[in-house]
């Protein structure tokens, strides 16, 4: 169990997750003022959620290496949550983090992991490519120094196109270096360090340049007093929580499908599968923390977590290494951190919304046909225009339009031939129910309401020669429907009774038996025109085949 220290390190591998915590910590400085730059809040709010949020987390996830920070559609999510609105932003800010970690806990302890099923491909990719268009439009005005205006980021790069006068060329300069050398180190032995070189880099230019140049490049001093220590413990706004309960439940979201992806993609120390519910609950503890500590909300990290794998972590330890580098850099380089060039962390954040975006996978999609393809465009249009937290529920109710659109189309009727040595065989249906025989109809597929018009398209047509006959609708393996198809079921047995033919049942589930009554089928064909079927195959059916033949012979 993750709450037993004694699991949380090993003597023997000490000296290993030392270094990579000292790695993860290191490249978490950036990162984690990046975050907060991304969310529009103050940039220390995204150093403390990495710091307070990986530390919250790694004593309750079931993956050890499971990095908890804050991430980049989190981020956005926060940024579009009208902070900036409220009486005070920065305790609506930690307030948003907590009620996050509540509503993550509360669907770890309901075993809320199973809904990342319910999430379509199509969604994900259209959801995700636009958070790295969203990422990159972003951080323009930040990149070349001008203060765009505009209701949403697709105005706001408008507005810096046009203006594309009034640039300032230093810090145009200072993320143009600060992206070239993430590009160039991250594929050598540096590696994700090399966003540290790139941020430390750009950052010493800005300094020069703005010792130089009359054009000031904006540093995080410049935006916020960066404190010598820790901070101090917050309380949560309750007046605020009505308006963040929306915003909530989208990181929450989006926390349970990223985490979902580190708990698959990340091993374990016992190599056993790791627990999704109990991730969503280790993460929910890390946004709990991080908000108590003046941190923004925070969820699984693929990046973060597949880092420390990487540089050789072999127990949870390194995580809470990690969090002490972070504490030590706050407490020894505050100052320096002060000095970090916002066009800098603009450029790391360019580099980290272009790699989101998988030109594969939205080719994939496309390939895959029309439907999941217009839903993909219009979840990506949707994540553009709209308040990222109201594009989340969005991009959840397409996922399951799609979802019902897709299992209503795969349900399929056979006709089933009883030969005379009780074996069966099945083919296509025949398009009109021929006169005194017995038909047999196997639907296969879910049937519930929306399918119900494709499995009524399928039935055999029911004409003035269809008499004299008996069908038999054969539901096994089917354990609901819904009512919608009970009605199906009672149109065609009244076309049936017309034709002076009958329809019969063969039902293994109770539950399918007892919806059948509900929906009045047993009163318009009587009980005794349902077989509840047992364990053995086929036996069932052969014993109505047999009342149907006894049935047709009497009527001739």
């Amino acid at each position: 169990m993750a709450l037993n220290p004694r699991t949380w390190f090993s003597r023997k591998t000490l000296g290993k997750d030392a270094a990579a915590g000292l790695v993860l910590g290191i490249e978490a400085v950036p990162d984690g003022l990046a975050a907060g730059l991304l969310a529009g809040v103050n940039p220390l709010a995204g150093l403390y959620a990495y710091m307070f949020g990986l530390v919250g987390a790694a004593a309750f996830t079931s993956s050890a290496f499971m990095a908890v920070q804050a991430t980049g559609a989190m981020a956005l999510v926060v940024s579009d949550a009208g902070l900036a609105g409220m009486p005070d932003p920065d305790r609506a800010l930690f307030t948003l983090a907590m009620l996050t970690g509540v509503v993550m806990v509360i669907a770890g302890l309901l075993r809320g992991g199973r809904l990342v099923s319910f999430v379509p491909t199509p969604v994900m990719t259209g959801f995700i490519t636009a958070i790295g268009v969203n990422i990159v439009l972003g951080q323009l005005s930040n990149f070349t120094g001008y203060a765009a205006e505009g209701a949403n980021r697709l105005l706001k790069t408008l507005d810096v196109l046009v203006h594309i006068g009034q640039w300032s060329i230093a810090s145009v300069v200072v993320g143009t270096i600060s992206i070239l050398l993430i590009v160039v180190l991250r594929p050598t032995r540096v590696g994700s360090l090399g966003l540290v070189v790139a941020v430390v880099v750009g950052s010493v230019c800005a300094v020069l340049l703005n010792f130089w140049v009359g054009d000031p490049v904006t540093q995080l001093r410049d935006i916020v007093d960066v404190p010598r220590g820790l901070p101090a413990p917050v309380l949560p706004s309750l007046g605020d929580i009505p308006a963040l309960i929306v915003p909530a439940i989208s990181l929450a979201f989006i926390g349970l499908i990223q985490g979902a992806a580190v708990s698959a993609g990340t091993p374990t120390v016992d190599g056993k599968p790791a627990n999704m519910n109990r991730d969503f609950i280790g993460q929910g503890a890390g946004n709990l923390v991080s908000g108590l500590f003046q941190g923004m909300p925070v969820g699984g990290s693929m990046s973060g977590s597949s880092l420390i794998v990487q540089a050789g972590a072999k127990t949870r330890l390194a995580l809470f290494i990690a969090g002490g580098v972070m504490a030590l850099v706050v407490f020894i380089a505050s100052d320096l951190v002060a000095f970090v060039a916002m066009p800098a962390l603009a450029g790391l954040l360019i580099v980290v919304g272009f790699g989101a975006i998988k030109p594969s996978r939205v080719y994939s999609v496309v390939k895959s046909g029309p439907l999941p393809t217009a839903i993909m465009a219009v979840t990506f249009g949707l994540t553009l225009v709209i308040p990222l937290q109201f594009a989340v529920l969005a991009g959840v109710g397409l996922g399951v339009i799609l979802y019902v659109a897709q299992q209503s189309n795969q349900v399929r009727v056979r006709a089933v031939h009883v030969e005379a040595d009780g074996r069966l065989r099945e083919d296509d249906p025949p398009a009109v129910v021929p006169p005194g025989r017995v038909l047999v109809l196997q639907p296969y597929g879910s049937l519930f309401f929306a399918s119900s018009p494709i499995f009524e398209k399928q039935l055999p047509e029911v004409s003035r020669e269809s008499r004299n006959s008996v069908v038999i609708v054969r539901l096994r393996g089917t354990d609901q429907i819904g009512l919608s198809l009970v009605d199906v079921l009672r149109r065609f047995a009244h076309q049936l009774a017309d034709a002076d033919s009958s329809l019969k049942i063969v039902a293994t589930e109770d539950r399918v038996i007892d919806q059948l009554e509900a929906g009045g089928l047993l009163d318009d064909i009587g009980e005794r025109n349902i077989y509840k079927g047992t364990e053995w195959v086929g036996e069932t059916l052969r014993k109505a085949y047999a009342d149907a033949r006894d049935e047709v012979e009497r009527r001739d």
